[in-house]
This record gives C-alpha cells, sequence and structure tokens, in this order.
C-alpha cells in the first residue's frame, strides 16, 4: 500500500526580478514577492516539482502590470504570476 506523502519542504530560489518602468522600492517590492509566493506554496504546492526537483532556466509570458501598482502589490501580483509558471500554467524554459 503506497502513502503519498507530501515534502517537508520546498526550496524556490529567485535569481533576478527586472522589475522596467516601475518608481518602487525593490527592497518592498522583494519583501512582498516572498511572503506571497510563500504563502502561495504553502497553500497550493507547485505540482510540477511533485515528480522530484524542478529547475527553470527561465519564466516567460508574465501578464502586463500597471505601472503605477504600489511596492506590496506589485510584489504579490508578480509572486502569483510565477506560481502560475511553477504551477504549469505559463510559459517555462527548462
Amino acid at each position: 500500500m503506497g502513502v503519498n506523502q507530501e515534502p517537508s519542504a520546498i526550496r524556490v530560489e529567485v535569481g533576478e526580478l527586472v522589475l522596467d518602468g516601475f518608481r518602487v522600492d525593490p527592497e518592498r517590492v522583494s519583501a512582498a514577492f516572498e511572503r506571497e509566493l510563500t504563502r502561495l506554496v504553502e497553500k497550493h504546492g507547485v505540482p510540477l516539482a511533485a515528480d522530484g526537483p524542478l529547475t527553470l532556466d527561465g519564466l516567460s509570458g508574465l501578464p502586463p502590470l500597471p505601472a503605477g501598482l504600489s511596492a506590496r502589490r506589485l510584489g504579490q501580483e508578480l509572486a502569483r504570476a510565477v506560481h502560475e509558471g511553477l504551477s504549469g500554467h505559463g510559459e517555462v524554459t527548462r
């Protein structure tokens, strides 16, 4: 009898976020991004990583975001878009 066990830890490493055309504090964006991505991974997991370690060299096809977003909102929206890609709903390069 097999038992499905969830991994005890999921590690997501984002090397770089490039923010062109936004006038926000990058540290605040980064903090909001990390909080939201952590929340999403804890709540929904990372389906593409179910079969083992997952390495993505790039994530593209992210939706355009309005330049007037606050740092918090921008970080949240970016995290949601990245999580969508990690969940198999975006364009990724392996």
